[in-house]
């Protein structure tokens, strides 16, 4: 058993598909299929399930597979100490952002960061935050942005900012000349949602258990830039972070009463090694964001 065919079989695992897996692994299929082959010889086990042209783990195989990725991410860990300890840091960050936090909060900290890191890579994959907690438990991600506050005991925190959940509505609205507006009040309009796994949305639901009513949701999406086009034709009202519409002057963004406020928060593998340039990110990252918190409460 080598770590080639530890990560050939990953990535067959992953896509579900050799010929993809390759692809991926920028290799001939042959070369994947022969390694995974000489794997379950070696194990005198068949790992994947194979039959017209789909594949799938077997009973063995998904056995095997968590131990492969701790293998592989614990080989990759003691490769950047090693690297580090002689001075010859990798500097790769491998962070999963939500896209509506990477559009509005993440771009002035990315740019920031290269010019005082210029040496360090910086690789951003946009997902749910359901789904960054997935990938950064299987090693495909160092760190991730996740909301709220329940999370497994696998992860390590850190709440880096706060923002308030506003109603988002067009100016001609009823709601556009009030101060507040109840969750009950909300709920009954028609509302433009999104989707299963986003993180706004399993909030927001988690906030209303118990209020008695179900919300009435006309239209869902996971794409935040059609829920604001939707707003602004009528189609619904919906809700964002607060800093998502502060420059859109033809909607408008009114608070909830009582106020709701979400917990952003940088999260990584607990009890995993945090290379040199991922912790340097994560204190640039808490660096900034109360940078940003002074600049606010001054102005206020």
């Amino acid at each position: 058993m080598d770590v080639r065919q530890l990560r050939y079989f990953v990535e067959v695992a992953r896509v579900k598909n050799f010929t993809k897996a390759a692809e991926a692994l920028h290799i001939a299929q042959p070369a994947v299929s022969m390694a995974v082959k000489r794997l379950e010889q070696e194990l005198e086990l068949a790992l994947f399930n194979r039959q017209d042209k789909k594949v799938s783990l077997t009973a063995e195989g998904e056995i095997f597979l968590p131990h492969a990725r701790r293998i592989l991410e614990d080989l990759r860990a003691a490769e950047l100490e090693m690297a580090e300890l002689k001075g010859l840091s990798k500097g790769e960050v491998r962070i999963g952002i939500p896209p509506m936090i990477s559009a509005y909060f993440f771009p002035d900290i990315i740019r920031d960061f290269k010019i005082s890191y210029p040496q360090l890579r910086l690789s951003v994959l946009g997902e749910g935050a359901w789904r960054i907690q997935k990938m950064i438990g299987q090693g495909e991600l160092d760190m991730g942005v996740v909301a709220g506050g329940n999370f497994p005991e696998t992860l390590e925190v850190r709440r880096f900012l706060r923002e308030e959940i506003v109603i988002c509505v067009p100016p001609g609205h009823p709601f556009a000349g009030r101060r507040s507006v109840t969750l009950a009040e909300f709920i009954r309009e028609p509302l433009v949602f999104y989707k299963e796994g986003y993180y706004i949305r399993e909030f927001f639901l988690e906030v209303l258990k118990g209020a008695g009513s179900a919300p009435n949701i006309v239209f869902e999406t996971n794409l935040f830039s059609l829920v604001k086009s939707l707003v602004r034709n009528g189609t619904g009202i919906s809700i964002f972070l607060r800093m998502v519409v502060a420059a859109d002057t033809d909607l408008v963004a009114v608070p909830f009463d009582p106020p709701l406020h979400l917990d952003l928060l940088i999260a990584w593998k607990k009890d995993t090694y945090l290379s040199l340039a991922n912790r340097a990110f994560v204190d640039f990252l808490l660096q900034h964001a109360a940078e940003e918190w002074r600049s606010h409460a001054e102005q206020k």
